[in-house]
């Protein structure tokens, strides 16, 4: 069997470099993300939490231009806009040079992560429908991965993880935020403008254009960016969709003689910002749910939050495997020798931890229903945690041999700066 049908096979050496760039903040913001929504959460449940809740609904910006909104908002569609620019600098860079550039090699994980959304969201529509109580709105909640939260687990149980796993999450993390930006511009956005929305593709042809034709100055790409951000918010279509517009189409090819392209100078500029502070901040000002007047118990027990936990901790790991194995065996593809299903079904696990997007739809789909707003950001929460457990036992049990094959790609005998692994004959 060739190389090229080989599933979970070692990226390139270029690729994991980037990779581990790539991964290298998120794990840092991960733990960041966890920080600022534990300091949420002990503060609105504190005696001061009424000061948290006047901070959270405290408008700011200016009145004229319909652009007074709540910290939270501003944090939601300003903030997470920055996140998503940066997936859509990751996803362009997949597909044009990463793992979903060759077709024959994206296919499974793609399915993967393609049964990693649908099973989840059908779970919690199963759930909700045969509930007397049952709300089906938020059955984009259980889709999304979080990525920083994920590597965050890694970094204290998974440091010796094969990069080709990390590289298949990275993958399930990429097409999962593809997938909830589809939902989000599809289900759950309102009073849509045609005029304000048209207003917004042109910054987004024009923003396309100028990378064609080189066209370098920061002058005209902020205010571009800006204006986008702007008239996609007015449209009615969530803001950060022009996030992520603007990322895929910045250029992720070098020209001749040019050290780097600038999907990459601007993912070393912006990538550490979307980490280390808008991504925090959206999960401080997302996570604080009061539980002073509502038990957690009867929290947990609505229809809306087990569909939700069912979704993440069953329903991910399930479709992830389900999916990869099915398109494998059609297709063909061999598992890599250096990994088993098992492992494909511990990614799926860790993919069940969903936290920042999963909190975004939350807010979206249960805007104006209290009561269900809490019983999903507090099951996306305890979901999450779940995961986080679950997986960092599966990665234990099978650390001895990550520890092998993560030896085994460190070992560079010529001392030439390039492992050996990467300089075998069959390596891509």
């Amino acid at each position: 069997m060739s190389a090229a049908n080989e599933f979970l096979g070692r990226p390139s050496f270029g690729q994991a470099r980037w990779l581990r760039e790539q991964l290298r903040d998120e794990t840092f913001g991960g733990i960041l993300l966890l920080v600022a929504a534990t300091i949420a959460l002990v503060w609105a449940n504190s005696p001061w939490g009424d000061s948290y809740t006047a901070l959270v609904d405290l408008q700011v910006g200016p009145a004229a231009i319909h652009l007074d909104l709540p910290l939270s908002v501003w944090a939601a569609d300003g903030l997470l806009a920055v996140f998503f620019f940066v997936v859509g600098l990751e996803l362009k860079h997949e597909l044009v040079l990463g793992s979903l550039s060759n077709m024959r090699e994206a296919v499974v994980p793609a399915a993967a992560a393609i049964g990693g959304m649908a099973i989840p969201a059908l779970v919690f529509v199963v759930v909700n429908t045969m509930a007397a109580e049952g709300s089906t709105d938020g059955w984009g909640i259980p889709m999304a991965t979080d990525i920083a939260f994920a590597l965050a687990v890694l970094a204290v149980v998974g440091r010796k993880l094969p990069v080709a796993l990390r590289a298949f999450l990275l993958t399930l993390a990429v097409v999962d935020d593809l997938g909830a930006i589809a939902v989000i511009a599809v289900f759950y956005s309102d009073s849509f403008s045609i005029w304000w929305f048209l207003a917004s593709i042109a910054t987004f042809v024009i923003y396309g254009l100028a990378m064609r034709m080189r066209i370098t100055t920061p002058f005209l790409y902020i205010p571009l960016v800006l204006l986008g951000w702007y008239f996609m918010h007015e449209s009615g279509v969530h803001a950060t969709i022009a996030g992520v517009v603007f990322g895929f189409l910045t250029r992720v090819r070098t020209d001749p003689g040019e050290g780097s392209a600038p999907a990459d100078r601007l993912s070393h500029l912006i990538h550490p910002i979307s980490a280390a502070i808008c991504v925090p901040l959206f999960a401080f000002f997302a996570a604080g749910v009061d539980f002073r007047s509502v038990g957690i118990v009867d929290t947990l027990a609505s229809p809306v939050a087990i569909g939700i936990m069912l979704g993440l901790v069953v329903g991910k790991p399930v479709g992830v495997l389900l999916g990869a194995w099915l398109t494998a065996r059609f297709t063909r593809a061999s598992l890599s020798p250096d990994l088993s299903w098992r492992d494909v079904g511990t990614v799926g696990v860790l993919a069940g931890i969903g936290f920042t997007v999963a909190l975004l739809i939350t807010e979206l789909a249960y805007d104006e229903d209290i009561l269900n707003l809490d019983s999903a950001k507090v099951a996306v929460l305890a979901a999450s945690i779940v995961a986080a457990v679950l997986a960092a036992i599966a990665i234990r049990s099978r650390n001895r041999h990550f520890a092998a094959v993560f030896a085994k790609e460190q070992v560079d005998a010529d001392n030439d700066g390039i492992p050996d692994v990467y300089q075998e004959p069959h390596s891509r």
